[in-house]
């Protein structure tokens, strides 16, 4: 029985889909204003491998991970210029230039980490009837009040508002009452927006659609606006799944308002509720410190792939720390898992050399590999089964077809390694050098050594034998 540690109840629990054997899955994709650190892609690669684990249990899943590409502001709490104008204006592009830009590079990344393409990847700007939609069902159910700047969600209408963050409300609301509150109308200064209108700080917005509402008093106001990034999610929710979904993740700073207020919103529009299951991930640090610009350690793929690291080292690395653990991020690290994955990668590699890719997957291993990925998604422990396989006395072959195998789920691509064709050449001074050795002609074995060498290869000696490495 898969279990998975739910953040709404603080524990584990069995999972159950509201379909057998079908299961519904959004992540919190990337607001695009900017590349993407390896913060963030460690988040993309995590919610990879929770749906290939799915996927190899039996389950069928549909996923979505969607692009805000509007009404992100630089606070979360609904105060700020929306991010991706800003960017816009910097670059001297048009949002929606920037938008394709970044997902554009988004997209290379995730691809060359071999994350898997989710079914769906809504963008926020193709759903603005739906969050109009919702912002009105709202207003109708008494959810929701007009000012002169927004149309709001009154948290003290909603049914136990902070039961995911489990925070203390009277403290939350006494806080947000100590920030600047631009909107003097607000009934309760937690309350946040499903709907900007483009007044007051938002005046000069460029990203604006018509919308008009009808107010609980009958009154009809059409205005210019955008919508609040918190309704956006739930739209999109909404529009591709339903009125609740299987599974929800995103890393844990979603946790005290961006998911509090999906589901305050969602579940108010539905009436049932929002999300079984809510995954969240934990952060990435560089030197055991927050990742920052200023600092210059929020690096990107393309800052590690300009030092000589293949993005699938990056992939290894984070195989390593469960996706509710931190995880902290070093060049000594990145280099270690650099050795690792070539061991491993030489391990399927002399595998293939031999034509022994036909052998039988182990069935002990196997059940061992499912409990670890049954066990809340526990792949540090699957990949260190990895190394198990590669110690143990099975056959090249079953190691091989074992290992394949349990990377359905580890995402390597260890089935797509290329076997290089060793020269004619090189292969007659292997053996030569190998005879010469066994006659312990040792002046001759290391001139044929650098013969070796001379042509691009190195050669190590084994217990049987010899291997040739290309240099």
């Amino acid at each position: 029985m898969l279990q998975v540690y739910n953040t709404l109840v603080k524990k584990k629990e069995d999972f159950k889909p509201i379909k057998d054997k079908s299961v519904s899955f959004y992540q919190c994709g990337p607001t695009v204003y900017f590349i993407q650190h390896i913060g963030n892609m460690r988040a993309m690669v995590l919610a990879d491998l929770i749906k290939r684990s799915l996927e190899y249990a039996g389950y069928k899943v549909k996923m979505a991970r969607n692009y805000t590409d509007v009404g992100h502001l630089t606070s979360d709490d609904d105060e700020g210029e929306d991010k991706i104008t800003l960017a816009a204006r910097k670059e001297k592009l048009s949002p929606q230039e920037i938008a394709d830009k970044y997902i554009k590079l988004f997209e290379a990344d995730v691809k060359e980490l071999n994350c898997q393409e989710p079914k769906y990847k809504p963008r926020a700007t193709g759903y603005i009837k739906e969050m109009k939609n919702m912002a009105q069902i709202l207003l109708d159910k008494g959810f929701a009040y007009a000012t002169d700047l927004a149309i709001y969600f009154d948290i003290s209408k909603a049914k136990d508002y902070t039961k995911l963050s489990g925070q203390d409300l009277s403290k939350n609301m006494a806080e947000a009452g100590k920030g600047e509150i631009t909107d003097s109308q607000k009934k309760n200064p937690a309350d946040f927006a499903l709907w900007f209108f483009k007044a007051g700080a938002h005046q000069k917005a460029v990203q604006t659609w018509t919308a008009k509402f009808k107010l609980p008093d009958g009154q009809v106001i059409k205005k210019e606006g955008f919508p609040g990034w918190h309704l956006e999610c739930s739209a999109m929710n909404r529009s591709l799944f339903g009125p609740t979904i299987d599974l929800h993740m995103g890393g844990i700073e979603h946790i005290p308002v961006h998911h509090t207020n999906e589901i305050a919103q969602s579940e108010a529009v539905s009436g049932v509720k929002f999300v079984s299951y809510w995954l969240h991930n934990e952060h990435l640090t560089v030197d055991g410190e927050k990742m920052s610009k200023s600092s210059g350690t929020a690096y990107s793929l393309s800052d590690l792939k300009n030092k000589g690291y293949d993005p699938l080292v990056l992939r290894y690395l984070f195989l390593q720390a469960h996706y509710r653990s931190k995880q902290n991020f070093t060049w000594e690290a990145l280099e270690a898992s650099k050795v690792a994955l070539n061991n491993l990668q030489n391990v399927i590699a002399r595998s293939m050399a031999t034509k022994q890719s036909h052998g039988k997957i182990n069935t002990k291993f196997k059940d061992k590999f499912i409990g670890a990925i049954s066990d809340d998604f526990n792949v540090p422990q699957a990949l260190a089964l990895v190394w198990e396989v590669v110690k143990s006395d099975l056959s090249d072959g079953d190691k091989l077809s074992t290992i394949l195998d349990f990377d359905k789920v580890l995402g390597l691509g260890l089935d797509k390694i290329k076997i290089e064709k060793i020269p004619q050449e090189v292969k007659q001074l292997a053996g030569q050098r190998l005879e010469a050795r066994n006659n312990k002609n040792w002046a001759e074995s290391d001139q044929l050594r650098e013969k070796i060498a001379g042509l691009g290869y190195s050669v190590e000696d084994e217990k049987d034998g010899y291997k040739l490495k290309k240099k």
